[in-house]
């Protein structure tokens, strides 16, 4: 599920305006919407938080190993395989 959510899952990520009377409010803005990776390669020198070993360059390749419908269908393919054992678990009790 992490590769689908990390790399092909688009959220928005908010923008804080302060009002006339100083009060923080988050507003949501199309221009705002983009993966987590796409958030993250738009951070000021990404790869400084990388852990020890990982590149730019794998997380690239990685993100492009399957198109956005690939991944979406492969996580409810798994989806139901979890519901699946699951409801057969409660069957069996």
């Amino acid at each position: 599920m992490n590769p689908y959510i990390n790399y092909h899952r688009p959220c928005f990520y908010p923008e804080t305006r302060i009002d006339k009377k100083g009060k923080e409010k988050k507003v949501y803005r199309y221009e705002n919407m983009m993966t987590p990776y796409e958030k993250f390669l738009s951070l000021d020198q990404p790869e400084q938080y990388l852990k020890e070993g990982i590149t730019l360059e794998q997380l690239k390749t990685e993100a492009e190993a399957m198109s956005d419908n690939e991944a979406a269908e492969q996580l409810q393919r798994a989806r139901q395989t979890l519901f699946k054992s699951v409801h057969e678990r409660q069957a069996e009790a």
